[in-house]
């Protein structure tokens, strides 16, 4: 089992997605942080 994809195309959709996910959290997490501050 090789570490990194064969599939460029794969392994980069996959790391954008992840990426993504993230920044989405995070940009929620602030506009919580936001909303919840006094």
């Amino acid at each position: 089992m090789p570490v990194l994809d064969p599939n460029p195309q794969n392994g980069q959709k996959k790391l954008l997605l992840v990426f993504g996910t993230m920044l989405l959290i995070s940009v929620v997490i602030g506009v919580i942080a936001t909303i919840a501050s006094p």
